[in-house]
């Protein structure tokens, strides 16, 4: 019965549309980070191929907010994906994966959502809400005295050895490091999560402690979507952050 009901109601977060003759749009349920847009992928017949692109809607999106397309993080994060998945950025400023293989669209449509989803974020990563809230402070004091009372070595501000120039807030050095990100925004907990997939995906010794001042300053969604996609994302709370700082001791 659960089974039944899942499978309808997942299907049922994608809506497909036939707009033209061999031209299918898929509007799924992945959204951009900092615009709330859903992330379309359209199919099309080419040459006797099938190619999967999202129509430089990605590339659009993280330029009207801000975020820089053309940077170095973005060209690093583009032959990264390259080595990782079908799809690919190419100089229109287009995602796109193709096959002949008919069995091969479906996955390649969610790789091409998968990375649209991803440029935004890279794109817009750097890109910081103005806030007068001193919650970046209160992080690093805290982190500061948590690591006194453990004894524990941090570091801040640190460049992570994986592609895309991406910074922790904070490293702490528990058995397997944590990788602490102040979220002040929806593009930086996206951040948080691109950083814990590129280490799952190289095997490197790290989980990503993505931390919020509140859920509506990165959005309540992307906040509970983050949590599957990164060690723990929670609210700043010192006590709590203590606590899971002290269960990585063991």
């Amino acid at each position: 019965m659960l089974a039944e009901f899942l499978k309808r109601t997942v299907c049922a977060l994608f809506e497909v549309h036939e707009d033209t003759r061999d031209v299918y749009r898929i509007v799924t349920p992945l959204e951009y980070a900092g615009t709330g847009d859903r992330v379309v992928v359209r199919v099309r017949m080419r040459n006797g191929a099938f190619s999967i692109d999202e129509n430089g809607e990605a590339c659009l999106c993280a330029s009207m907010i801000g975020g820089d397309v053309e940077s170095a993080a973005i060209e690093q994060w583009s032959q990264n994906l390259s080595q990782l998945s079908p799809a690919r950025l190419d100089d229109d400023e287009v995602i796109r994966a193709t096959t002949t293989d008919e069995r091969l669209v479906v996955p390649y449509v969610f790789r091409v959502a998968e990375a649209a989803q991803q440029l935004c974020g890279v794109a817009t990563s750097r890109v910081e809400r103005r806030s007068g809230s001193d919650f970046k402070g209160r992080l690093s004091r805290t982190i500061v005295e948590i690591a006194e009372e453990f004894d524990l070595k941090y570091d801040s501000e640190v460049e992570l050895p994986i592609s895309g120039k991406f910074m922790a807030d904070h490293v702490v050095q528990t058995p397997t490091p944590s990788i602490v990100i102040a979220a002040m925004s929806d593009t930086r907990l996206l951040e948080g999560e691109l950083i814990h997939m590129q280490y799952r995906e190289a095997n490197k010794p790290g989980h990503v402690l993505a931390i919020a001042e509140s859920q509506l300053t990165v959005g309540k969604a992307q906040f509970e979507r983050a949590n599957y996609y990164t060690w723990k994302t929670v609210v700043f709370d010192a006590r709590n952050l203590r606590s899971l700082i002290a269960s990585g001791l063991h």
